[in-house]
C-alpha cells in the first residue's frame, strides 16, 4: 500500500509538471532548429493570414493579399510580415518608405555573400511603400504607390499599385503614371510632380544579366538594428529567428552605413550613398555596365571604378574628368548628379527633383579628395 501511494504521488507530480510546460491551448512552447537546437516560444503557433497564390497574382487590389490588418493605410502588418529597413535608401524625390517581407512558411532565404541579394525562396514577396508626410493644405499623410517583388521559379516578378485619393485602396497597374503634390518639411514648402514608374521602368534599374532582380535587401544593406515592438534588434538576426533567413552568416559583415550619419567617415558615407543610388545601374552586366565606373560598395573604395581623374566616354563642356579630386564643380559626377535635366540628370529614373542633402555630402567629399591625376 505504501508503494503505491508513493507511484501515485510520483505520477502526479509528473502530470503538474507537463501541465505547466503548456498553456491553455494544449501547446508546448518547446520545439527544435534544423540543428537540433531548442526554440522557445511566449505563445501558441501561428500562421500567417497572408494571402498569396503563385498562380493567381498579381491580384487587382493590394488589400486582397491581406499584408496589414486594420485600415489599409495604416500599412500595420498582419503576422508573418516583417518590416525591414536599409541602412542609406535610394533617393525618390524626398519620398519615406515603408519596407515589409513576407516568405512562405516554411522556407527561408540563404546567404550568398555581403554584396548581393540574399537568395529568396519561391513566394517570397518584397513590400515597398512610397509616402510623403505633412501634404498640403491638411498636412496628412499620403501613400503614393506600393511596389511588389515576388519571387516564382521564373524569376523575380513586379506588381505596381497605385493608391486612390482616399487612401482606402491601390490597384494594379502596369502603366506609369504622375502625382503632382505639396508638402512641408526641413521647414519649407516643397512641390513635387512624382512619377509613378511603368513596368518596364521597374526592369530597367532591377535588371543583372537580363533578369529582374532586387536591389536593397543585400547582407550590406540590412546590417543594422531595427525598432521592432519588442526592442531593437539587429534585422538578420532577427529574420532568422523569425525563420526568414538561414543561420549561416559570417562573424562579420562589410556593411554600408547611413550617409547622413555624421558619426560614420566621410568617404564611407559618400561610398555607400554613391552604392545605393548608382550602382544598380553601373555594374556588370547591368544597364550602364558599358561605362567606365563601378559603384558597387566593395568595388567602389578603388579610385579608378569611382571615376576619379578618369575621363568620360560621353562627354560634356567643360568637363574634362568624371571626378576632380578637390573641385567638385569641374567634376562630371556632381555635375549629373545635381542636374534635374532629363538628358543630364543621373540617375535617369527615379528622381527628378535635385537631392540637396545627398549632393552636399558628394560635394564634400570630391573636395577633399586629395589624388593627384597627372
Amino acid at each position: 500500500m505504501q508503494k503505491n501511494r508513493y507511484t501515485i504521488i510520483f505520477l502526479l507530480l509528473v502530470l503538474i509538471v507537463f501541465c505547466s510546460c503548456q498553456n491553455d491551448d494544449g501547446y508546448t512552447p518547446i520545439n527544435t532548429d534544423d540543428d537540433g537546437s531548442v526554440i522557445t516560444d511566449d505563445g501558441p503557433t501561428q500562421t500567417s493570414p497572408v494571402v498569396f497564390a503563385l498562380a493567381e497574382v498579381p491580384y487587382q487590389t493590394l488589400s486582397e493579399y491581406n499584408f496589414f490588418e486594420g485600415e489599409l493605410k495604416n500599412l500595420e502588418p498582419v503576422f508573418g510580415v516583417l518590416p525591414y529597413d536599409i541602412n542609406t535608401p535610394l533617393f525618390s524625390d524626398y519620398a519615406h518608405k515603408k519596407r515589409f517581407i513576407w516568405m512562405p512558411e516554411g522556407t527561408k532565404a540563404v546567404y550568398n555573400n555581403d554584396y548581393t541579394p540574399l537568395n529568396f525562396p519561391v513566394g517570397a514577396v518584397l513590400i515597398k511603400n512610397f509616402y510623403f508626410e505633412n501634404v498640403l493644405p491638411d498636412q496628412t499623410t499620403k501613400i503614393l504607390e506600393t511596389r511588389l517583388m515576388y519571387n516564382t521559379i521564373d524569376g523575380w516578378k513586379f506588381a505596381e499599385y497605385v493608391w486612390n485619393e482616399a487612401q482606402t485602396e491601390a490597384t494594379f497597374t502596369t502603366d506609369g503614371s504622375f502625382v503632382s503634390l505639396d508638402w512641408f518639411e526641413n521647414e519649407r514648402t516643397n512641390s513635387v510632380t512624382y512619377r509613378i514608374p511603368s513596368h518596364s521602368e521597374c526592369f530597367t534599374c532591377h535588371n543583372k544579366f537580363g533578369t529582374p532582380i532586387p536591389i536593397g535587401p543585400k547582407p550590406q544593406n540590412l546590417y543594422k538594428d531595427y525598432p521592432y515592438p519588442q526592442g531593437p534588434k539587429n534585422q538578420l538576426d532577427k529574420w532568422i529567428e523569425v525563420g526568414y533567413l538561414e543561420n549561416s552568416l559570417p562573424d562579420n559583415i562589410d556593411a554600408t552605413v547611413a550617409w547622413n550619419d555624421e558619426s560614420q567617415p566621410l568617404e564611407m558615407r559618400a561610398r555607400s550613398y554613391i552604392d545605393i543610388n548608382c550602382a544598380h545601374c553601373h555594374a556588370e552586366e547591368s544597364y550602364c555596365s558599358y561605362r567606365p565606373m563601378r559603384f558597387p560598395f566593395h568595388q567602389n573604395n578603388e579610385p579608378d571604378n569611382m571615376g576619379v581623374c578618369i575621363e568620360p566616354d560621353t562627354h560634356i563642356d567643360p568637363y574634362q574628368k568624371i571626378i576632380v579630386p578637390g573641385d567638385a564643380n569641374n567634376s562630371l559626377l556632381f555635375f549629373r548628379i545635381s542636374s534635374v535635366e532629363e538628358q543630364y540628370r543621373m540617375p535617369i529614373l527615379g528622381r527628378t527633383l535635385k537631392h540637396e542633402e545627398g549632393v552636399r555630402l558628394i560635394e564634400s567629399w570630391i573636395n577633399a579628395l586629395n589624388n593627384d591625376c597627372e
